[in-house]
């Protein structure tokens, strides 16, 4: 019985050890057949079909010029695009006047050397449900 477990522990470490290494041959590769080239510059990501799911973007490096696979989530925002990245504040109250709330975004990361905008500011129309205070309440429950 004790052979049986020391020759199962020995397969299982042989496993683990060819495995890292299998890990460890498919970084070297990407190394190197990645280019000597440092300052790529990346166009958008261009979906494959309609205006959003899975596509590709380009890069130029001098007279270099690469594809990689990209995706464009379909809830994105058109309005500032895939490729630039922001912290939301919380929504504002409702405006009576528009019926809508906004909030702003700031910056937070250009993906890909993109042209973002450093404040955004999105709407959305206001809620027609209020919300009671026992709901509000079991929410917020759980998060002590």
């Amino acid at each position: 019985m004790m052979q049986v477990r020391g020759l199962l522990l020995l397969l299982a470490l042989i496993l683990l050890i060819a495995t890292t290494e299998a890990g460890k041959n498919k970084k070297d590769k990407v190394k190197k057949s990645g280019s000597e080239c440092e300052d790529w510059h990346w166009g958008p990501c261009i979906p494959n079909s309609k205006d959003c799911g899975l596509g590709y973007r380009e890069g130029t490096c001098k007279d270099e010029t690469k594809k990689l696979k990209c995706k464009i989530p379909c809830n994105w925002k058109k309005k500032f695009g895939a490729d630039c990245k922001y912290k939301f504040e919380s929504w504002g109250g409702c405006s009576v006047q528009t019926g809508v709330k906004t909030r702003s975004g700031i910056l937070k990361k250009a993906l890909y050397n993109a042209q973002c905008e450093e404040i955004v500011y999105v709407t959305k129309p206001c809620s027609s449900k209020i919300k009671s205070k026992s709901k509000a309440a079991k929410k917020g429950k759980g998060k002590d």
